[in-house]
């Protein structure tokens, strides 16, 4: 008999089982059905046939779902889903452990570095998720490990050390204890490749996958990153954890996924890679939400029929975003683009990859640290602007951009507007693409300022501009890259 753990609000039922009978896509990551007569948990899309609503039992998270008993199910494979995008400290802490923070460190270290106490940071995590943080990291160390089985010809002791687990040994323990068959059983043969790793990653749809590499491409620093269009992929080196290597990232529309091949030096740097790209694609979006919310003003219901599925361009790490933003200051993106390539060749370390557009990384902020003003400047910028890229390298290697979950976006605005050089522009740019903030909205920028005004006449200033888009909280970001997107549509 499976014991029931955590599942959903029973007043929620009807709804969610309505979702799991039309495979409804929209619910992707929000919730799991646990099915009683099998003991398989699925994601809302599973195309096996609809179990009775009496066999039913849902879930907010894969880890509840297994701690009741649950097994995740070999067809829809959980955890492919998209994680449930919500903006509280839950679930900041369990992006965190998604990423590997309980890997190689124990629940005392994450709760010192979320700013909670060990019992805090238990009982936040257990009232959400309805398990404890390390139940919770062990469901995502098997659903990983589960993934790369499924995905990749990793040996097994490459596989489980990708996975976070700290020996082979471990690994098979836990899998068989918790699912009831050996790692071996699951393994898919694969056509191997020397030339990297290939994974994949769920969204929800609709993905406006053109538009933001049409974003990304205008603002690709040369030598660090390279948007093929001839492949429609965007490619680009890495630097993380110690280890070098390169990623390229392509879109498989009717699967609903983006396809990433990986260098196989990254292999044991999977977990935060995967965190990192996924914040970068903006994987985690609801845009059905997003848009029932902000079609409701003319201004944007326009702009969203001609890209449905909008996401916002994130980063790839916060600190080189940072820096091409101030390099940004005051010129046009082509301009800033330009100087931010001369920054990545000049002070960026070399990398072999498979493409020559991408030879460099981006440098590291000790590096820039380090470096005088006038080295900075010879890029081709002002003195003063190169005092600010020092000066925010050095507030990086400081901790500066390490950000406790539950920080506010106007917390961490008046962080940042307090160093030299950063406005109110930078620093909400900064918020919406680097750290993720969905309501960040940087109000004086002048091409929001003008698609407003083309759109909706009178002239718009920043002041009515920042009143106006109070109404789009807490999608504010999104709002911004649909106004940028009508500019490129009225030209």
């Amino acid at each position: 008999m499976i014991e029931k753990n955590s599942p959903m609000p029973e007043p929620s039922t009807p709804d969610y089982y309505r979702a799991l009978a039309a495979k409804d896509a929209r619910f992707d990551g929000v919730f799991f059905a646990g099915i009683t007569t099998t003991g398989i948990y699925c994601r809302p899309i599973c195309r096996v046939k609809t179990p009775r609503a009496s066999s039913c039992v849902f879930f907010s998270s894969q880890a509840a779902a297994e701690a009741a008993g649950f097994r995740p199910c070999l067809r829809c494979r959980p955890e492919l889903a998209p994680y449930d995008l919500q903006q509280n400290l839950a679930h900041a802490i369990w992006h965190k452990i998604a990423a590997g923070a309980m890997n190689e460190h124990g629940i005392e270290d994450l709760a010192s570095d979320v700013g909670l106490s060990s019992r805090q940071l238990r009982r936040v995590i257990l009232q959400e998720f309805g398990v404890s943080p390390v139940e919770l990291a062990q469901t995502q160390r098997l659903l990983f490990a589960k993934k790369l089985l499924q995905e990749t010809n990793l040996s097994m002791t490459e596989l489980a050390f990708a996975a976070g687990f700290g020996s082979v040994r471990r690994f098979n323990a836990l899998f068989e204890a918790r699912y009831k068959m050996t790692p071996a059983s699951i393994r898919r043969s694969l056509h191997h490749t020397e030339s990297g790793i290939s994974l994949r990653l769920a969204y929800r749809p609709p993905y406006a996958w053109d538009a933001l590499l049409n974003y990304l491409s205008g603002r690709a620093m040369a030598g660090l990153e390279y948007v093929d269009r001839t492949h429609s992929c965007y490619q680009r080196s890495v630097q993380l954890e110690g280890k070098s290597g390169w990623i390229s990232i392509h879109h498989i529309p009717d699967k609903q996924q983006l396809a990433l091949d990986i260098a196989p030096s990254l292999s044991t740097v999977l977990m935060p890679l995967l965190a990192r790209i996924r914040q970068q694609f903006d994987v985690e979006a609801n845009p059905v939400l997003i848009a029932q919310h902000l079609q409701s003003d003319p201004l944007l219901a326009q702009q969203m029929q001609r890209t449905p599925g909008l996401r916002v361009p994130g980063s790839f790490a916060p600190f080189e975003l940072a820096i091409r933003a101030i390099l940004g200051q005051q010129v046009s993106v082509a301009g800033a683009t330009t100087v931010a390539g001369r920054f990545v060749q000049r002070f960026g370390a070399t990398i072999a990859t498979p493409w020559p557009q991408v030879s460099h990384h981006f440098p590291m902020p000790e590096v820039v640290a380090n470096l005088s003003i006038e080295e900075i400047a010879s890029i081709g910028i002002p003195k003063t602007r190169a005092i600010t890229v020092q000066s925010f390298a050095r507030f990086t290697v400081a901790g500066g951009l390490a950000l406790h979950p539950g920080m506010s976006l106007a917390q961490l605005v008046q962080r940042l507007v307090a160093l030299p050089g950063i406005g109110a522009w930078t620093a909400h740019y900064i918020a919406m693409r680097a750290l993720r903030f969905p309501n960040a909205f940087p109000s004086g920028d002048l091409g929001l300022q003008k698609a407003v005004t083309a759109l909706h006449q009178p002239r718009c200033s920043a002041k009515a501009l920042e009143q106006r888009s109070q109404a789009w909280s807490p999608w504010r970001s999104y709002a911004a890259l649909l106004l940028w997107e009508s500019l490129s549509a009225q030209e």
